[in-house]
């Protein structure tokens, strides 16, 4: 116990960094600078493309992909602005990639890092709910959910050591962890955040979608085809991740607020 207790003290102390969330207001705690996690995706980010080669830049699901990551990107640009809240996306450097994998999956990494798999399409079916789902994963990167969670990870393993030190001590655990905490690989629906920053995620997505243009309504009908085609899930209290009902329950409730934002 008193282990316990002097490592969490040690943590504390090395925590780097209150975050305020300039879409809910929310603060979170991080031990990661952001700066340092943004460098890290730069690497990971070259090095899952050189092992999952991405599609050619003409072909149409590239060009969708792209189109849309941009009008949401513009969108985020927009309302930190808005917010007086830019600095929060410096060392941003967007990009947008479609891999050629049949997983129903998306992802971002710190400093805007998208990857969608060809196996999302045909459930997103359109752009409108292909926008739902890149708003999500863009807001967990916003929100520094990552962050945190590699925060967390390091804590574990490290004793809350800087990433250098994780990295030059345990590269491979290191990069795991990194993994893990941005849900690379993983499929949509398996256990990537807490529930908490899922639902997190889901309004700032619909907020970014509805101001890029996108009807945010399109989440509903996007989760009611994830719930129909999903097969055997784990209770809902048995799992971090919000279960279809309730994710669609939430959603309509913040409806309202996004449409707000949603410019035609």
């Amino acid at each position: 116990m008193k282990k316990i207790l002097f490592t969490i003290i040690i943590a504390s102390a090395l925590v780097v960094s209150c975050y305020k969330n300039a879409v809910t207001g929310k603060r979170s705690m991080t031990l990661m600078p952001e700066g340092e996690l943004i460098g890290m995706s730069l690497t990971e980010y070259d090095k899952f493309l050189t092992e999952h080669p991405k599609l050619n830049d003409n072909d149409s699901r590239v060009q969708l992909v792209r189109s849309c990551g941009i009008k949401i990107q513009k969108a985020v640009e927009q309302f930190h602005a808005e917010k007086g809240a830019s600095k929060d996306l410096e060392g941003f450097k967007w990009e947008f990639n479609v891999v050629d994998e049949n997983t129903i999956n998306a992802w971002c990494m710190p400093g805007g890092k998208v990857v969608v798999y060809t196996g999302l399409l045909p459930v997103t079916q359109d752009e409108q709910s292909l926008a739902v789902v890149m708003g999500h994963e863009i807001a967990h990167a916003i929100a520094r959910h990552g962050n945190q969670r590699m925060s967390q990870g390091l804590l574990l393993q490290f004793g809350g050591a800087a990433l250098s030190v994780a990295l030059s001590q345990k590269p491979e655990l290191t990069q795991q962890l990194f993994q893990q905490a941005y849900g690379i690989t993983s499929t949509l629906g398996t256990l990537k955040y807490s529930r908490s920053h899922e639902s997190e995620a889901d309004q700032m997505g619909l907020i970014f979608a509805a101001m890029a243009g996108y009807n945010p309504e399109a989440a509903i009908t996007f989760w009611e085809r994830m719930a129909a085609s999903g097969g055997q899930k784990p209770p809902e209290l048995l799992s971090t991740h919000p279960s279809d009902e309730t994710r669609i329950k939430d959603l309509k409730a913040f409806m309202p607020e996004a449409k707000k934002y949603y410019k035609p």
